[in-house]
C-alpha cells in the first residue's frame, strides 16, 4: 500500500500542463510555453567556466554537508552587499537546489499539527511541503486589489498557539508581485518564525525587494541560483537561520542528501562574485518582456489591477472568460497551443485567474498573445 502521508499531495499542475505540451510537440505541434517558470537564458560564460574549471581540477568529491565554507563566504558578502544585512557562514546551508533545504528545515521545525501561514494563493508546493511533516498549511488570502500582498491584520487572526511560522514570498510566485517595506516590517513584528523564500530576488523591474533580515533575525530565508543565474538544472541553493537550527539542519541534510555537488558549488561562487553584468542584460531583457505581456494581456481583455513587478510571472483575471482555471487552460493548450498556467495550481483564491510566464523569447511571447487573442476571439 502507498504511505498515508501522501493522500493530501496533490500534483504540480503547471507540470501536467508542460507534460501535456510536450506529448502534442512530439506529434509536431508547435507550443508556446508560457507556463514554466524556467529563464530561457543559458547560464553566464563565466559560471560555466568554473564549472567546467572545477571538474578539470578534480571537485568531483563530497564538500563538507552543510556546503564549501568559501560558498558560505560568498553567500555572506552578498547579503551584506545587498540588504546590509551581517549574516555568519555557520548560519549557512548549501543545498541541491531550495527544495531540499526547505525539507530539511521544515523537518526540523515542525511536528504534526503544527501549523503554518502561507498566503493564497502562494507557489504550488508550499503546502505539499508542509503536509508530508503531518502538519497543516493555514492560509490567508490575499487579493487582486492589493497586489496580492498580505494584510498583516488577517495574518494576526490566524496565529494560534500551534503557529510555527509565517512563509512570505516576495517577489511572489505565482504574482509576481512584492510586499512593501510597511508590510514586511509589520509581519516581522510576529511572534512565530518568519520563513521567507527569496529565491526571486534580483528580478526586480520597479522599486526594490528587501530581506526579512532587514527587519528581523527570528527568520529562515531560502534562496538559490536557479531563477536569478539561470542556474535551474545545475541545482545549487541555500538556507540561512538562526544558529540553534542548524546542527539539527545539518544532520538531516548529511542523512538526506550527504552534500551539495561540488562541482556547483565552485560555479556558484563565480555567480555571486562576477556574474553582475550578465544578470543586468538578463534583467533589462525581461522587464522588456514584462511590459510587452502586460500591455498585450490588457488589450486582449485580462484583468490586471496592479501590474507585477518582479519574477518574470503575470498573474491575470481569467474570470470573464471562465470559472473553471483548469479546464480553461486545458483548453487553451489544447485549441491555440499555448501553455498557460492555471490559477487553482497556487491554492483557491487563485481561481479564476491564469499564470503567464515571460521567461521566453519576444518573438514566443509576441505569437503566444496572438494566439491567444484570435482563441478569444473564436
Amino acid at each position: 500500500m502507498i504511505s498515508n502521508r501522501l493522500k493530501d499531495i496533490t500534483s504540480f499542475i503547471v507540470m501536467d500542463v508542460l507534460e501535456k505540451a510536450h506529448e502534442m510537440e512530439r506529434s509536431g505541434i508547435k507550443v508556446i510555453h508560457l507556463e514554466v517558470g524556467e529563464p530561457d537564458f543559458d547560464i553566464p560564460r563565466c559560471i560555466k567556466a568554473a564549472a567546467c574549471k572545477a571538474l578539470d581540477d578534480g571537485y568531483t568529491h563530497y564538500t563538507h554537508s552543510m556546503g564549501m565554507i568559501e560558498l558560505r563566504e560568498a553567500v555572506c558578502e552578498y547579503y551584506l552587499n545587498t540588504y546590509n544585512v551581517s549574516v555568519e557562514p555557520d548560519q549557512i546551508v548549501i543545498g541541491s537546489g531550495t527544495s531540499p533545504v526547505m525539507f530539511c528545515l521544515f523537518a526540523v521545525l515542525l511536528e504534526r499539527g503544527d501549523q503554518v501561514i502561507i498566503s493564497d494563493p502562494h507557489y504550488a508546493c508550499y503546502p505539499n511541503f508542509i503536509r508530508f511533516m503531518e502538519a497543516v498549511p493555514v492560509t490567508v488570502p490575499v487579493y487582486e486589489e492589493d497586489g496580492f500582498q498580505y494584510r498583516p491584520e488577517e495574518i494576526r487572526e490566524k496565529i494560534t498557539g500551534k503557529t510555527k511560522g509565517i512563509f512570505i514570498n516576495s517577489p511572489s510566485n505565482p504574482t509576481g508581485n512584492l510586499l512593501s517595506e510597511t508590510r514586511m516590517k509589520a509581519i516581522a513584528e510576529f511572534a512565530p518564525h518568519i520563513i521567507s523564500d527569496e529565491i526571486y530576488h534580483g528580478l526586480v523591474y520597479e522599486g526594490r525587494e528587501h530581506s526579512i533580515l532587514e527587519f528581523t533575525d527570528n527568520a529562515f530565508v531560502f534562496n538559490g541560483f536557479s531563477k536569478l543565474y539561470a542556474m535551474t538544472g545545475m541545482r545549487l541553493g541555500y538556507l540561512i537561520a538562526p544558529k540553534p537550527f542548524i546542527r539539527p539542519i545539518q544532520k538531516i541534510q548529511q542523512n538526506f542528501f550527504i552534500s551539495p555537488n561540488a562541482m556547483v558549488q565552485k560555479a556558484g561562487i563565480t555567480a555571486l562574485r562576477e556574474a553582475g553584468e550578465d544578470v543586468a542584460k538578463m534583467k533589462q531583457t525581461y522587464d522588456k518582456r514584462r511590459k510587452f505581456m502586460i500591455r498585450r494581456l490588457k488589450e486582449i481583455g485580462f484583468g490586471i489591477t496592479v501590474e507585477p513587478t518582479g519574477a518574470f510571472y503575470v498573474f491575470a483575471n481569467a474570470k470573464h472568460i471562465s470559472d473553471d482555471s483548469y479546464k480553461l487552460s486545458f483548453d487553451i493548450l489544447e485549441k491555440a497551443h499555448v501553455g498557460v498556467t492555471p490559477g487553482i495550481d497556487f491554492g483557491k483564491n487563485g481561481e479564476g485567474y491564469l499564470r503567464f510566464s515571460y521567461a521566453n523569447s519576444m518573438e514566443n511571447i509576441a505569437e503566444g498573445m496572438d494566439r491567444l487573442e484570435k482563441y478569444l476571439g473564436g
